[in-house]
């Protein structure tokens, strides 16, 4: 459904409640989560203007308005997703971030009764504005869909990749990409992975900020700065607790980083996001923040860029060539394409649902550890990956747009004209 459809189910579900009434703030937050978990969103972004507070779902990686609520209700709005996820109520003036307690689960669920049957997994960020707290609502699949990596839609060359990384006992494996890129999707996936594999027998633990989801067999441990536990403190302290596998929920400095690097030169496998636009990106990136070479090359067993592309509905059409040849395909090499047309089904968008497309550089082959070892640029990195047999985020999207999986549009939109 559109927007503008999910935006008639919100005012259904909220019926004729009484904003008077103790339990309206209650009944309105369930009915903003609930809509989004049918929704199937990502996000939900409450960002409050001086006439009230707008919302918005981000819905197939695209915002989409639903409702403003009144202003009366905003600050009420977002003090109640602050409760749910165990945040400070009476600080309005600083960002906060939680997730929203497995008790509190059933709200996402639209069915009050506190069963958390089928869950989604929710992160809350709020940040202070102008005009009062906006807040911001991650969705994570707590069951169902996207545990492991067969239920990813990964290319077959990089699962079976991928499963080999993982059976490794040391080095480290970098999941990049820009926000929303599904990178902690993943990143759980595998250490589900490396749990079912070995049969619970690896000691495996992780340092998050915030805990996106609970993984079974995984001592996951959160962040928390204001106790000095930061990324570097938590990896040097759990280096002594005989862990195999730690996944490090993301590298955001060179501290963790190098960190991070020890730990995989000194018998651990690790598992860590990082934000790169490419495989071959994230080298340089690295490179940049102040990680010797050596250590790039000795501990980077490999690194995995994804994007999601929106799919392209039933309803599409093939597009006609006619003269306009690359400019039809918006520069893409390809010998055919479909376009977006819009139906009821997807409600008039011409996409239903999402696909992952992905890189798998592996540092390992061909010349790239001599380039890397001479700091050798990105450009020159991916060129080596390409002879070595990768398959660039460039050309997976491309063989997608010929297979009438997704348009020249969305693959443009996603990846943008950068690269050609």
């Amino acid at each position: 459904m559109s927007g503008g459809a999910w935006s008639d189910r919100f005012r259904q579900r909220l019926g004729g409640q009484d904003p008077s009434q103790p339990q309206h703030v209650t009944a309105l937050v369930d009915a903003i989560l609930a809509n989004a978990r049918e929704a199937g969103a990502s996000d939900v972004h409450l960002v409050p203007q001086e006439s009230g507070l707008s919302m918005q779902l981000r819905i197939d990686g695209v915002l989409q308005p639903i409702a403003e609520l009144p202003k009366e209700t905003s600050s009420n709005v977002v003090a109640r997703l602050k409760v749910l996820s165990d945040l400070l109520t009476y600080r309005t003036d600083v960002p906060q971030e939680g997730r929203v307690r497995s008790d509190s689960a059933a709200v996402a669920n639209g069915n009050g009764n506190g069963a958390p049957h089928n869950s989604v997994e929710m992160r809350v960020s709020t940040f202070p504005t102008l005009f009062g707290e906006k807040a911001v609502v991650r969705l994570f699949v707590g069951s169902g869909g996207f545990r492991f990596l067969g239920e990813l839609g990964l290319p077959e060359d990089i699962e079976t990749a991928l499963q080999r990384l993982l059976d490794r006992r040391n080095g480290l494996l970098l999941i990049t990409g820009p926000a929303g890129s599904g990178k902690t999707t993943t990143a759980y996936a595998a250490l589900r992975e490396i749990v079912r594999s070995s049969g619970s027998k690896r000691s495996i633990s992780s340092l998050e900020d915030p805990i996106e989801a609970v993984v079974p067999g995984v001592a996951q441990s959160q962040i928390n700065r204001a106790a000095s536990f930061d990324y570097a403190t938590g990896l040097k302290s759990l280096m002594r607790q005989d862990p195999e596998v730690i996944f490090v929920g993301e590298i955001r400095d060179r501290n963790t980083a190098e960190t991070a690097f020890q730990a995989s030169l000194t018998g651990q496998l690790v598992l860590t996001t990082f934000h790169s636009s490419s495989a071959a990106g994230a080298i340089s990136r690295l490179s940049d923040m102040g990680i010797e070479p050596y250590l790039l090359r000795s501990s980077v067993i490999g690194i995995v860029a994804q994007r999601l592309l929106r799919k392209l509905c039933s309803c599409a059409v093939d597009e006609a060539d006619g003269d306009g040849g690359s400019a039809v395909h918006l520069g893409l090499d390809v010998r055919c394409a479909k376009r977006p047309v819009g139906c009821e089904r997807c409600g008039g968008t011409g996409y239903r649902g999402r696909m992952i497309v992905s890189e798998l550089l592996q540092p390992d082959l061909s010349g790239m550890g001599r380039a890397i070892l001479s700091r050798g640029d990105a450009t020159e990195i991916e060129g080596l990956a390409v002879q070595a047999g990768m398959m660039t985020l460039l050309r997976r999207a491309s063989l997608a747009v010929e297979a009438g999986q997704t348009s020249p549009a969305e693959v443009r939109r996603v990846l943008g004209w950068g690269i050609s």
